[in-house]
């Protein structure tokens, strides 16, 4: 049985997101600040975490923060639960690691739906085979090691934009749709997501473009999707 964390200082939501959950099918383990939830995180190793931002001392981003500087952690998927919809707040989420960001007030069954997409989306990470080294231009992808060099310098990478560079650098100069890019990668198609497929090509773009006022090697197909130039410049 596949576990999940809901961290909420909201106890009423905790219960309703957990009562949602246990129905289908997940075991749920609970925290109501960010202290409680590294120590569960550490100790009953979730499969997921539904993360609020707002806890009473560690707030959510700084859980994320601690969670993908772990490396026994860094892989766990994230959903940000929270009140706040500013654009740069989310982005400051999905750049810390988040996976997916869902606002209060919710659809419980949205967030069972979310979780699903999160952990089979994992699953067939684990079951797919892969090509160990990915190389594109300067850029080298070490899938094993879920390690990224841009001309012998590491770069950090969240689960999220690791899957994506993972699709873009498997079809260098192939346009990839948005629908196809997020099933693919994030585990659902682009029309849920929202804005956030477009956040993580952002983020990953300020990562990976040596020269941002040159022509990104990440490239929009405007209507379309997003194609990897098949030679970096």
């Amino acid at each position: 049985m596949e576990r999940i964390l809901v961290v909420d200082d909201d106890r009423d939501i905790v219960r309703l997101v957990s009562s949602y959950l246990e129905k289908a099918g997940y075991e749920v383990v609970t925290a109501n600040d960010g202290e409680t939830a590294l120590h569960v995180l550490r100790r009953d190793q979730p499969q997921l975490v539904i993360l609020d931002l707002m806890l009473p001392d560690r707030d959510g981003w700084d859980v994320a923060r601690l969670v993908r500087s772990d490396p026994t952690l860094a892989a766990t998927p994230i959903i940000m639960l929270t009140a706040r919809v500013e654009d740069n707040e989310k982005i400051v989420g999905l750049e810390i690691g988040a996976d997916d960001y869902i606002t209060k007030p919710f659809n419980p069954r949205e967030v069972v739906a979310r979780v699903r997409a999160l952990l089979r989306r994992s699953q067939l990470q684990q079951d797919i085979p892969a090509p160990n080294v990915l190389q594109v231009g300067k850029l080298l992808l070490n899938v094993g090691k879920r390690e990224l060099t841009l001309e012998g310098e590491g770069i950090d990478l969240t689960p999220s934009e690791f899957e994506l560079l993972k699709v873009l650098m498997s079809n260098p100069g192939f346009v990839i749709t948005r629908d196809e890019l997020a099933e693919k990668a994030l585990g659902y198609r682009s029309g849920s997501l929202g804005r956030t497929l477009d956040s993580h090509i952002k983020n990953l773009r300020r990562k990976v473009d040596l020269n941002p006022e040159k022509l990104s090697f990440i490239q929009t197909v405007h209507g379309i999707g997003y194609r990897l130039r098949d030679q970096a410049t």
